[in-house]
């Protein structure tokens, strides 16, 4: 560049540093999103029997999958079918996200994703899910596991659980005796669920959800029972709502009609207060 007295100067740009710091930070978010990405995936850890199985191309038989989203569905799984005995731990879904890596007070078992199978019929599945799975997540689990299963004359029954001040009716007496049941099921369900459908515009989240969407894509038979309670930890009453569900099956599981105090004071405590201005 000349100046006003002829005499010519050496201008100094930092265009081509700024686009190269540009380029470095855009990289290093990039590098972060990948590691995050990896990081955030959803892990299937089967048993070496079924790891076995499924490495030799041979996906599970499952007639019969009954999967319980939340701590009531689950613990009613615990209290009313796992106490027999007959079921073998198959494996375990490993999910890590913002809740799960900073949950505080929660037992590993509280926050678990574990897969059983039934010890005289193996081709009966169960899972009880409680941890938390993210939006980013929910596609992910529910392809994986339904990669893992044969899905011939699969019939799916998802048990989930909402608060009862999300329930949309004009009917107020309807919504005040909770805990009650309403069901959503695919195309393919042929069969006729135990209580009434889920009005519009009342609808399923989560992983419910993101189940029922991929068997309704993929032409499964499956139902969905969604219990709204107006308790928000651990009941003994909401858990026994899910019952007429699983008795609907049948044969296919066996429910223990009287469980012992001892099995239900286990899994069924009062939720501690958190905050108590006279504490």
């Amino acid at each position: 560049m000349a100046t006003f007295f002829g005499e010519v100067l050496s201008v100094y740009s930092r265009a081509v540093e700024e686009d190269e710091e540009e380029l470095d930070e855009n990289e290093e978010d990039e590098e972060i999103r990948r590691e995050l990405e990896k990081k955030r995936e959803v892990h299937l850890n089967w048993s070496p029997e079924v790891s076995e199985s499924l490495k030799s191309g041979n996906k599970l038989q499952c007639s019969d999958f009954i999967l319980a989203v939340g701590h009531n569905a689950a613990r009613f799984l615990s209290v009313y079918v796992l106490t027999s005995e007959n079921w073998d731990t198959v494996g375990h879904a490993a999910v890590w996200n913002e809740r799960s890596r900073a949950v505080t007070g929660i037992t590993s078992e509280e926050s678990a994703c574990v897969f059983y199978r039934h010890k005289d019929n193996p081709s009966v599945l169960m899972c009880q899910a409680t941890c938390y799975i993210a939006e980013d997540q929910l596609f992910q689990w529910t392809e994986k596991v339904f990669d893992c299963l044969q899905l011939r004359q699969l019939n799916v029954t998802v048990l989930s659980e909402s608060p009862v001040a999300e329930y949309k009716t004009a009917d107020y007496l309807c919504s005040s005796s909770a805990p009650f049941l309403r069901s959503l099921h695919t195309a393919a369900f042929s069969g006729q669920p135990v209580c009434t459908s889920l009005e519009q515009p009342n609808i399923v989240t989560g992983l419910p959800a993101a189940v029922l969407n991929h068997c309704e894509v993929h032409r499964i038979a499956t139902v969905v029972y969604q219990c709204y309670s107006d308790v928000t930890g651990p009941d003994s009453v909401t858990m026994e709502t899910f019952k007429p569900a699983i008795t609907k099956l049948g044969k296919t599981i066996q429910l223990d009609p009287s469980p012992s105090t001892d099995v239900l004071r286990k899994f069924v405590r009062t939720t501690n207060i958190q905050s108590n201005l006279y504490i």
